[in-house]
């Protein structure tokens, strides 16, 4: 019997606006390569897939400079790969510049808050499990989520991230519930999914833009969270 449901944060609750395929195909433009946000949006999803799991072996926080710089080269290369244009040293560099100048707010999708109120009203504990070094409390107020969140565990907090087991024993824990009674949903699959999975969860898929329609995978996978209840 499933008691509580956990969510991850980023790209399944908060997205960035303008979104991150406009910024790159409006850089892009600059450099001769006239690519649309729409064609941009799967290789932004690849090199975020590259970026995540780079950043559970060993988080951003505590690279260097120069390591730091590398893993975003690198998550450049993999999107423009991902979009048809050889990522040659130039071109990288030269987004690298454009991405510092990116101007970003982050927003709730439009599913967030219809979905964590109808969780609530049944009686459910929800949950953030979040791969952040960072404090998050101010955000999650203004994005108004934090009432709406029962648990908060980050990975500053918790001293480990996801994928490893414990990051998700400690939600569990401080929900009161076992491992087996929780729901945990994710957008990346081998981070949220395999992890939740394999400290007892139940996992499932958010998978808005259909990046793993084709991918054979088992656990469940939804488009939008109103498809949630179906699991329940």
């Amino acid at each position: 019997m499933i008691k509580a449901v956990f969510f991850d944060m980023y790209n399944t609750l908060i997205c960035y606006n303008p979104p991150r395929e406009e910024s790159q195909s409006n850089s892009l433009k600059k450099f001769g390569f006239d690519l649309t946000p729409e064609q941009l949006a799967l290789p932004v999803i690849a090199a975020d897939e590259y970026f995540y799991e780079e950043n559970a072996k060993l988080a951003l926080a505590k690279r260097s400079d120069e390591e730091k710089k590398n893993l975003w080269a690198q998550y450049e290369a993999v999107l423009l790969q991902e979009a048809g244009i050889t990522p040659t040293k130039e071109l990288i560099s030269n987004m690298l510049i454009e991405m510092k100048n990116f101007k970003y707010e982050m927003v709730l999708y439009d599913d967030v808050i219809p979905t964590l109120t109808a969780i609530k009203k049944r009686g459910l504990i929800t949950g953030l499990v979040s791969n952040v070094d960072k404090d998050i409390s101010s955000m999650l107020e203004k994005l108004e989520l934090k009432a709406l969140l029962d648990i908060i565990v980050t990975s500053q907090e918790a001293g480990f991230t996801k994928p490893h087991r414990e990051i998700f024993e400690v939600a569990a824990n401080e929900a009161g519930i076992k491992a087996e009674e929780a729901l945990f949903i994710g957008d990346q699959y081998k981070v949220d999914v395999l992890g939740s999975v394999n400290a007892g969860m139940s996992g499932v898929l958010l998978d808005r833009a259909d990046y793993y329609k084709d991918d054979g995978i088992e656990e469940p996978r939804i488009n939008n969270l109103g498809q949630l209840f179906d699991l329940l």
